[in-house]
């Protein structure tokens, strides 16, 4: 069996999770609702605040798709639950971010400032304070659309191998190379 798709997930307080005839899971929390087409072959059930994905046969699909309908039911029951959140850091002089409800405008050393408007779904937010590297602070329930969100902004100016300058998430670790050396 998967190790993946045979682990349970316990189901807190405050979630609750309906499954539909043609295999859509939606879960419902205090912090939204969200729902996912699961593979037709698996069976997806609930007893006493636990839930369990099975799979009716070794497969090869029927393997992959076991461990990967387990984890997107994981993660809404998690994401509906507490919430997924990302910070981000601009590392460079001159670079800045500030955000006016959904509209995120960054100064990423270009000629002119990138406006990037952030999904209804995410919240975000911009931190700076003198002396440190702004920050963004991206918030939502669902883990694949903050990640996306995420990778986007940082896809505009990725951190450089030499001076480290770049959109970066918090706590990442940038290897450096060594530059040219004086002949």
């Amino acid at each position: 069996m998967s190790r993946i798709g045979k682990a349970i997930i316990e189901i807190p307080e405050g979630v609750e999770i309906n499954i539909s005839e043609d295999n859509i899971v939606s879960v419902k929390g205090k912090l939204g609702e969200l729902s996912e087409k699961i593979y037709a072959d698996l069976e997806v059930s609930i007893t006493e605040g636990v839930l369990e994905v099975k799979r009716s046969s070794e497969s090869k699909v029927h393997k992959a798709q076991h461990g990967l309908s387990r984890a997107l039911i994981a993660n809404m029951v998690e994401g509906v639950s507490t919430g997924y959140s990302i910070e981000q850091e601009l590392v460079g002089v001159g670079y800045r971010a500030k955000n006016s409800g959904q509209v995120l405008e960054l100064a990423l050393g270009f000629s002119h400032p990138i406006i990037f408007e952030v999904p209804s779904e995410v919240k975000v937010s911009t931190v700076s304070e003198k002396g440190k590297n702004p920050q963004i602070k991206l918030e939502s329930m669902d883990k694949q659309l903050v990640g996306q969100v995420a990778a986007k902004i940082r896809s505009f100016r990725k951190p450089e191998p030499y001076k480290g300058k770049g959109v970066r998430f918090k706590g990442e670790e940038v290897r450096k190379k060594a530059g040219k050396t004086a002949g």
